[in-house]
């Protein structure tokens, strides 16, 4: 098959519903995969990048809604994964839009985006009104949901609204064993550049670990380009066996679900890598982790923060950050320690996006520094983490 057939539009084949735990039905055209999914119904504001989102682990067990009308448009690519597609729950469990997706305009796309969804299991549906989602989203919550693809159009709509009425919510739920490593592996791909592809890493630069809860690809690309040589471990490590690889940093990663959930097999090992004064960052899942490690708490948002486009405050720097979010749990800042210092705060609502302690290097982020979604504003994040390490090893 050659690219300009692989980029070409496939015609809505078949039948989609969206069916909402309430029993609110949303009809329309299927593309991607067809069968049944269930997931907690978000909406994302973002523009570009729709398929780092659905590519995203921290997206399982998620239903996203794009505001944004038109998604595919730049197809799909390889460069640009964020996780392979050969591991259960690795990506959303499907996608919403209101027009029907167009044969992409990008000289670097090589597969159209809904058959690159139908190759990851993903469902779609478009042709909905994603304003109307959006809006009861906003004033109700996310709620659980049902999203259904068929080429007839005999759905058992009872049965579907049973099945989202009956759907766990994700406060509770551990997801990220589902999506993390299994085995310890090298990476060493830095970041995509217009001239020369991806860069490579480092040979002598510090060792981070990196515990998976499901890592994106770019935050493992945005280390190796900061100059560190990085090794991705499993989220279920013990302590023992992090510093038994002797690192000179550990990055915390996100991940999907409850922190509190994947909280009770993963912080005696957070802890007892802050105990041995190893310099840890965090990141969104791994943000919130570190908080209930050092006896914090976290809060279940009601619609969470989704999008490319969230002002956040930078109290170290006094500047305000255009970042990247995907959160549906927030830190309770009044329940961190004393030694704790709040760094970044979201100017949409107050909530916390950032702290370091006083006492001990650490320091975490809610937000996403990998992205950049046009702006670059939280690259930073890595070269300061980085460069911090390489002055404890010098």
């Amino acid at each position: 098959m050659t690219t300009t057939q692989k980029n070409q539009a496939p015609k809505p084949t078949g039948y989609a519903r969206l069916v909402l735990a309430d029993g609110t039905v949303f009809a329309g055209h299927g593309l991607g995969a067809t069968g049944e999914s269930v997931g907690e119904l978000c909406f994302n504001t973002a523009m570009t990048g729709q398929q780092e989102i659905l590519a995203d682990p921290s997206y399982a067990g998620q239903i996203v809604c794009f505001t944004f009308p038109h998604v595919g448009n730049v197809g799909t690519n390889d460069e640009d994964e964020e996780a392979s597609c050969d591991a259960a729950m690795r990506a959303a469990t499907g996608m919403v839009m209101r027009a029907d997706m167009t044969a992409p305009a990008n000289y670097r796309s090589t597969a159209h985006f809904a058959g690159w969804m139908a190759r990851r299991g993903i469902i779609g549906i478009s042709g909905v009104d994603t304003r109307a989602i959006t809006r009861r989203i906003r004033e109700s919550g996310m709620p659980m949901a049902v999203i259904a693809h068929s080429e007839t159009d005999d759905f058992d709509l009872e049965a579907l609204k049973d099945q989202a009425r009956n759907a766990p919510s994700m406060e509770g739920r551990e997801l990220a064993a589902g999506v993390m490593s299994s085995e310890n592996a090298d990476w060493s791909i830095g970041d995509w550049d217009w001239e020369g592809g991806n860069a490579a890493g480092s040979t002598d630069g510090p060792l981070v670990v990196v515990l998976d809860y499901g890592v994106k690809a770019n935050i493992l690309r945005r280390l190796v380009s900061a100059g560190a040589q990085v090794k991705v471990v499993s989220g279920k490590a013990s302590a023992a066996d992090i510093l038994a690889l002797m690192p000179d940093g550990v990055v915390v990663s996100n991940g999907p679900g409850d922190p509190a959930a994947t909280g009770t097999y993963a912080l005696d090992a957070i802890r007892g890598v802050i105990d041995a004064g190893i310099p840890v960052l965090g990141i969104c899942l791994g943000h919130q982790m570190l908080a209930l490690a050092l006896g914090g708490k976290t809060l279940k948002m009601p619609q969470g923060h989704h999008g490319a486009n969230h002002p956040v405050k930078n109290h170290e720097t006094g500047q305000v950050e255009i970042v990247s979010m995907n959160h549906g749990f927030a830190v309770d800042v009044s329940s961190l320690p004393d030694d704790a210092v709040e760094t970044h705060v979201s100017l949409f609502d107050g909530s916390n996006c950032g702290f370091r302690l006083t006492s001990r290097p650490v320091m975490s982020v809610q937000h996403h520094p990998e992205a950049s979604p046009g702006p670059q504003d939280s690259y930073a994040v890595f070269d300061r983490f980085v460069a911090s390490l390489a002055k404890e090893t010098a």
